[in-house]
């Protein structure tokens, strides 16, 4: 894909320890991966989130599902949303999630990203194809395995989702330091059974409606 002369297309991995500044996140986690190691029987690990930089000729879209902060989804180029932990709370903006490919926007905590970035792709089609494909993705609940996918789905899922779609997923390896992406497994079995159960040859195209940078933020 041709792109103008002095922009560089690239697509990055991400790998931010969970609840890097967040301390009750961070203690949540700490509590889950306690929990989940004596059931399976395992020393415990550390644990990422995930996210995704597309660098374009529009500029750099940020790709993550991610808890809804305020009403002005609009500006942070918000493709869909899904429940948090149970489907009837739904309706409370504090039990809802977010997929978006924002725009000249942020990742919380990214300073924190170990390992990181992770390229990914430079091929202009494949990147583009990557931000078209997240409206598509999966909005089951979070937190559930809803999908029966084998454990439950979360943000990591949704990046796996675009990588296994896309067939970049050996490129982004595994996560540092031998920690774990809980849900990331997850993603993947959805894709690969999206993959031979659907045709999505017609993509809906990410086009940016301005280059107005200052409103990529809130």
């Amino acid at each position: 894909m041709a792109t103008e002369p002095g922009y560089h297309v690239q697509l990055d991995l991400y790998w931010v320890p969970l609840g890097a500044g967040a301390r009750v996140v961070r203690a949540c986690g700490k509590i889950y991966e306690t929990l989940a190691a004596a059931l399976q029987r395992r020393t415990r690990r550390a644990l990422y989130h995930s996210a995704l930089a597309a660098q374009t000729e529009a500029g750099c879209y940020f790709v993550e599902m991610a808890p809804i902060p305020d009403a002005l989804g609009t500006l942070r180029g918000v493709v869909g949303e899904g429940p948090v932990g149970l489907k009837a709370l739904g309706h409370l903006r504090i039990f809802r999630y977010e997929q978006h490919r924002w725009l000249e926007g942020e990742i919380p905590d990214l300073r924190y990203a170990v390992a990181s970035p992770v390229p990914i792709s430079q091929d202009g089609l494949t990147v583009h194809r990557v931000l078209d494909l997240l409206p598509l993705a999966p909005r089951p609940i979070w937190g559930r395995d809803e999908l029966h996918a084998g454990e439950m789905w979360n943000s990591n899922s949704v990046v796996s989702w675009l990588l296994a779609r896309t067939d970049l997923l050996a490129a982004a390896g595994q996560p540092p330091r031998g920690g774990r992406a809980p849900g990331w497994d997850a993603g993947v079995v959805v894709a690969m059974r999206d993959r031979t159960g659907q045709a999505t040859s017609r993509l809906p195209t990410c086009r940016p409606a301005g280059r107005d940078r200052s409103t990529g933020r809130t």
